[in-house]
């Protein structure tokens, strides 16, 4: 039987769980013949990797900075994917072909465990940004977005339009203003929410903060004690890790056993 091989990719990529997540899944679902490593790769060498891997490759993990590149790599794209402009997942079908799809959002649904919201703040306006805005869109939600680069908005607002999702923009010196949402997601790189400890966080909101190392933020930590609940960086990479390992192996994944493995229980 031919051996199948994951992989995450991105630059930097040393730091990644994925391989922990996904091995302790190949290993609980008993599927003895896969293997995941992580693999340096930056924008203009993707599309290379890809056309090189040899046909025991059935899926690529994608992180910073190659999830916009990776839609001109694939065969064929997602439609989710298409409207976010973004994709972290690369799968190979039987033909050899790739295929693109954004996990991400669906995924951060999936963490947030939520029926509905009224109300999203999204804090910054990179790629998991985009994935906000299809985790709104899925849970009808009205987006407010506060942006450290303004330029970013003109990125944004064709995804949002084009997901059917009214969105307001404001100025990073707006930021306390998001406690007042029914969601608020930080998408900011790690410390450049801190000084947002401070503000009024309310009671019964969902504060989720993408940051999973160092963990608590200061964010996290601020939204807990003032009874918010807290997902962390951490569940989403569960979540949308999980709906990888499915579209990588055809098997169900074997969701405690992972989540263990990232906890390190």
């Amino acid at each position: 039987m031919l051996n199948r091989r994951a992989a995450v990719l991105g630059q930097p990529v040393a730091h990644s769980r994925s391989p922990v997540l996904h091995t302790a899944g190949y290993a609980a679902a008993g599927l003895t013949g896969w293997a995941y490593t992580a693999i340096e790769c930056g924008t203009d060498e993707l599309a290379d990797l890809v056309a090189g891997l040899g046909p025991e490759w059935a899926g690529l993990s994608l992180t910073m900075p190659l999830k916009e590149v990776a839609l001109a790599v694939a065969d064929v794209v997602d439609p989710l994917a298409a409207v976010l402009g973004a994709a972290n997942t690369l799968v190979r079908g039987a033909d050899g072909r790739w295929t693109a799809y954004n996990t991400d959002a669906p995924g951060m649904v999936d963490a947030l465990d939520l029926d509905a919201a009224e109300t999203f703040a999204v804090l910054g306006g990179g790629g998991t940004a985009r994935a906000a805005l299809g985790a709104a869109a899925q849970l009808r939600a009205s987006v407010t977005l506060y942006l450290r680069r303004p330029e970013a908005a003109e990125e944004l607002r064709p995804v949002a339009h084009a997901l059917g999702v009214p969105v307001v923009v404001r100025p990073w010196g707006r930021a306390p203003e998001a406690v007042s949402a029914d969601v608020v997601v930080s998408t900011v790189p790690k410390g450049a929410a801190d000084a947002l400890a401070t503000a009024a966080w309310q009671p019964g909101s969902v504060v989720f903060d993408v940051v999973y190392d160092p963990w608590p933020t200061a964010v996290a930590d601020a939204a807990a004690r003032a009874g918010s609940r807290v997902v962390s960086g951490l569940d989403l990479l569960l979540t949308q890790g999980v709906r990888q390992f499915e579209l990588f192996t055809g098997a169900h994944a074997p969701v405690d056993e992972m989540r263990q493995a990232l906890s390190g229980r």
